[in-house]
């Protein structure tokens, strides 16, 4: 879930992260993590898929518009 890389960014060492993980077993119980875990990876997947959507109807757009902007160079070395 996490990596290297984003722990460095917030500076997270060893024990930092001991205690943020012994704080969320404190608030939250060792029964309830597994489900908020499974709700966090559902959210997780359901963004990425809303982005990927995106970005395809952004590139569908895209498309047309240089489909658009071709057919009128085209249409205008006709006319002269």
């Amino acid at each position: 879930m996490f990596t290297p890389a984003i722990l460095l960014f917030f500076n997270i060492g060893a024990p930092e992260l001991f205690i943020i993980v012994l704080v969320v077993i404190i608030f939250f119980g060792s029964k309830k993590i597994p489900e908020l875990m499974k709700g966090l990876g559902k959210g997780i997947r359901e963004f990425k898929d809303a982005t990927g959507e995106i970005q395809q109807e952004i590139k569908k757009s895209s498309q047309v518009i240089e489909d658009e902007l071709k057919g009128k160079k085209s249409d205008s070395g006709e006319q002269k």
